[in-house]
């Protein structure tokens, strides 16, 4: 049935290709609009082969890493003491909020005078928007943790750090790890957006240097790259966290395996 469903979206993939390249032919779509599929394709290659995105490639996918990991230590480590301490919680999450309601790009310019230009901006950006969504599920899976057993810790005594330790993070693991999956995608978000403004290095800077040069087909074939290196990260996460929670001896949730075109 899996493979069936693949096949299928495959298929649909394939046709919806097909109808792209043959309207743009027989209706003359300008390159400059909308180039066919066969036209970026061929701009993908010759920049891969060239190794001229590859530098762009490169940079981006360190800024999105160092942001994914600064974000997600302190979306983690931040959701565990607004989880373990409701007074913290009370007084520091409203002002959590607000700072996820602030547009991160109108953020760049200031970063921009602060950090000075370069990749730390971008990274900073990238952490931001990677920092709420592991906060709020950390926070989220230690609130609903089964009552029954967090009664017998308390009967048996446990203490504050053994209780989160050996049953609130093992039981919201879970949920945890689904906010990172979030993250992963947000973060090449983040990257690429940060980009958009006083980078010179970067698929992000690469856009708006091909738009200046009317350069069509490269637009599209770094948007190719984004995609597929995108989708392979969310994959590789999906399937660390199914060795990890296999490894854990969990419940792996099917909405996270089910996600392979």
């Amino acid at each position: 049935m899996v493979k069936s469903t693949r096949l299928w979206s495959w298929l649909l993939a394939a046709v919806l290709l097909i109808l792209w390249e043959v309207l743009s032919v027989v209706q003359g779509w300008s390159l400059l609009v909308l180039p066919p599929p066969s036209r970026i394709a061929q701009s993908l290659w010759q920049g891969l082969a060239s190794g001229f995105l590859w530098p762009h490639l490169g940079v981006t996918l360190f800024e999105m890493l160092a942001g994914l990991a600064l974000g997600c230590v302190l979306g983690l480590v931040g959701g565990v003491a607004l989880g373990e301490f409701p007074r913290w919680r009370a007084v520091l999450m409203p002002y959590v909020v607000v700072s996820q309601v602030v547009p991160k790009l109108a953020l760049v310019p200031l970063l921009i005078m602060w950090l000075g230009f370069g990749w730390w901006p971008t990274v900073v950006v990238t952490a931001l928007i990677c920092f709420f969504p592991l906060l709020e599920n950390t926070v989220t899976a230690l609130q609903h943790v089964d009552a029954q057993q967090l009664d017998l810790f308390r009967l048996l005594r446990a203490s504050r750090w053994q209780t989160l330790w050996r049953l609130k993070l093992p039981a919201g693991l879970p949920t945890i790890l689904a906010g990172f999956r979030v993250a992963v995608v947000l973060s090449l978000v983040g990257a690429v957006v940060g980009e958009f403004i006083g980078a010179s290095q970067g698929l992000g800077a690469l856009i708006i240097a091909a738009q200046g040069s009317m350069d069509t087909p490269l637009m599209f074939a770094v948007l190719v790259l984004i995609t597929l290196m995108g989708w392979g990260l969310y994959q590789l996460g999906v399937q660390c966290e199914t060795w990890l929670l296999r490894r854990l001896s969990l419940p792996v949730r099917a909405t996270s395996l089910d996600v392979s075109p």
